[in-house]
């Protein structure tokens, strides 16, 4: 297994461009390089290949736990929110764990680069297990959605961790194979979830299905932890770990402010409260009773588009010193493109799967297994996909062409879900277009992270690949935003339409899954239900197919970058100046 540091001395030059905004953000990265960079860069040079071996063994286990755990709390968040009649509120939901999600990637790469990954791993460990412990004991959606944001917290910690460490001990050209690893386990969990959900479901219910993982997720993060305090160990008996900058003479409030001013804790609250006041109308102003116009709904828009965007961005560009989006940055085509893809690539997804578990139930009449695996499909296929690109690339020492084939299949997959996303086309036709969309993301969205990660030195990894995985929030936000905009303002009425009864028609707004329970498939009012869902389900399509368009023109500005056995590229390379010698050899 080949995950060495490339042996040669690394540049210091980064891919940012010579203005006055990146130069100050070289200084404050630069500051922040001295505080805590080096001692990283000191415990990765100390993982021996057997260490490699335990620390990609945790990460598995980790990854396991995490994405078993979101398979199946996709399904129990699905009948916690039928449950407390409040089920339209699931996109809304989704919408706000997107945005808390993007808010905190950049604090979090700070975090992890100033204090250690150590250090993160435990504090999203502990997120995670709260967040978890108070969804599962809620008695109301308002608890429960209190839950899930801890939660998301915590489940957004301990996957950028895990992206950064593969990060920290891979080079370029085995990066794009070895971040599939954390993936990997769904090729395992796309068939045991459905198994596990319809054996939660039918004995102990959603809450212990989601209560488990607080003892199942610490227990394997163990085997996270060890290798790399083992690795931190090693490091500072060898006396090459640089010791922590001191704050001689500086009080506590001192200290706090200092941290607060490291991770943009300003940029973060209002970049979480533009998101927020902008999409977070668009979920709640649907449903049965109309209202955009009232001034609740008004008011968060104006101040969201008026006050928040300008006010971020004048933070960001003239007052934060450690700016969590750095702007200076996104002049590199390659960046620009990059984040872009992520954006695209979440808002077609969610576009199609915000509803798609729901969608399985009530228009082609499945069981929580099928449906759970359906609803799985795509990762499945992704990861089987991704692998197979990441052994490509280390043979051709190139990315961009898999990323343009990839947004191609992505439009094409959308495309035929256009045709088959309803009750009447069958449930192959779906199967079959998960399976399409699957294979298209998996050749382009590590890929481009990648490529995102190549067009920076290594000082700036951790910032980089939490913009770009901040961005891939941002995108599912507006995914969820956009979905379930559709589903609240076309899908009640609709369903008023085909039901003729606007209190059968309430019910199965609110409580589809009870509904369908009642009127099971072939009864006039599941006909008109499933005729109800699928006009909405055609929205959705086209409008996720007109979004997949823009993955697929950014791929066209990505530079195609050589990737070989180094861990970071020269600047010039970065830039396109120059074409690297062959170095297959590293």
């Amino acid at each position: 297994m080949d995950v060495e540091h490339g042996k040669k001395e690394k540049p210091r030059g980064t891919a940012l461009r010579a203005t006055s905004s990146n130069e100050s953000f070289n200084s404050a990265a630069k500051d922040l390089h001295v505080l805590g960079v080096e001692r990283i860069a000191a415990i990765s040079a100390a993982f021996t290949t057997p260490l490699k071996v335990v620390l990609f063994l945790g990460i598995f286990l980790v990854a396991y736990c995490y994405g078993l755990d979101a398979t199946l709390r996709g399904t129990y968040q699905t009948y916690a929110t039928n449950n407390y009649s409040q089920h339209s509120l699931l996109g809304t939901m989704n919408t706000v764990r997107a945005i808390l999600a993007a808010a905190i990637q950049p604090p979090y790469a700070r975090v992890a680069d100033k204090f250690g990954r150590v250090e993160l791993l435990l504090f999203a460990t502990v997120f995670y297990i709260v967040g978890t412990a108070v969804a599962a004991a809620s008695k109301g959606v308002e608890a429960f959605t209190a839950g899930q944001l801890l939660y998301q917290i915590g489940y957004t910690g301990l996957m950028l961790l895990i992206e950064v460490l593969i990060a920290d001990v891979t080079s370029l050209q085995n990066r794009v194979l070895f971040s599939f690893i954390p993936a990997t386990p769904f090729l395992i969990n796309a068939w045991v979830s459905g198994d596990i959900a319809q054996a939660v479901m039918g004995s102990a219910g959603w809450r212990w299905g989601m209560g488990m993982w607080c003892i199942i997720l610490p227990v394997c993060a163990i085997a996270l932890f060890l290798p790399i305090v083992l690795a931190k160990r090693k490091a500072a008996k060898q006396g090459k770990l640089p010791k922590r900058a001191r704050r001689d003479g500086r009080g506590v409030a001192r200290g706090v402010l200092d941290i607060a001013e490291e991770i943009d804790l300003v940029g973060m609250v209002l970049l979480g409260a533009m998101l927020t006041l902008i999409l977070l109308p668009l979920t709640l102003a649907g449903g049965v009773s109309q209202s955009w116009k009232s001034a609740r709904v008004i008011a968060m828009l104006v101040i969201g588009v008026v006050v928040c965007i300008p006010a971020f961005v004048v933070w960001e560009t003239k007052f934060a010193k450690y700016p969590c989006v750095p702007f200076g940055i996104l002049t590199d085509r390659t960046i620009l493109a990059g984040l872009t893809i992520a954006v695209g690539l979440n808002m077609s997804w969610y576009l199609q799967g915000d509803f798609l578990y729901t969608v399985l139930v009530v228009s082609f009449d499945q069981s929580i297994k099928a449906a759970t695996r359906i609803a799985s499909l795509y990762s499945f296929t992704s990861v089987l996909a991704g692998v197979a690109t990441g052994f490509a690339v280390r043979s051709v020492h190139r990315v961009k062409p898999f990323a343009m084939a990839g947004t191609l299949v992505f439009i094409l997959a959308m495309g035929l879900l256009i045709k088959y996303r309803n009750g009447d086309a069958g449930v192959a036709g779906m199967i079959g277009s998960q399976v399409v969309l699957g294979v298209g993301g998996g050749l382009f969205a590590y890929p481009v992270q990648a490529m995102v990660q190549a067009a920076v030195s290594h000082e700036h990894m951790a910032t980089m690949t939490a913009l770009y995985l901040a961005f891939y929030q941002i995108g599912s936000a507006l995914g969820n935003a956009i979905s379930t905009a559709i589903w609240t303002q076309v899908l009640p009425a609709e369903l008023a339409h085909q039901l003729g009864d606007a209190a059968l028609a309430a019910d199965a707004y609110s409580q589809p899954l009870t509904f369908i329970v009642t009127y099971v498939a072939g009864t006039p009012e599941r006909i008109a239900m499933v005729a109800a869902y699928s006009h909405v389900q055609r929205y959705l399509a086209i409008t996720g197919l007109c979004l997949s368009v823009i993955t697929f023109i950014a791929s066209m500005f990505l530079r195609n970058f050589r990737v070989d056995g180094r861990q970071s590229l020269t600047e010039d390379e970065r830039k396109g100046r120059v074409v690297p010698v062959s170095n297959e050899s590293n």
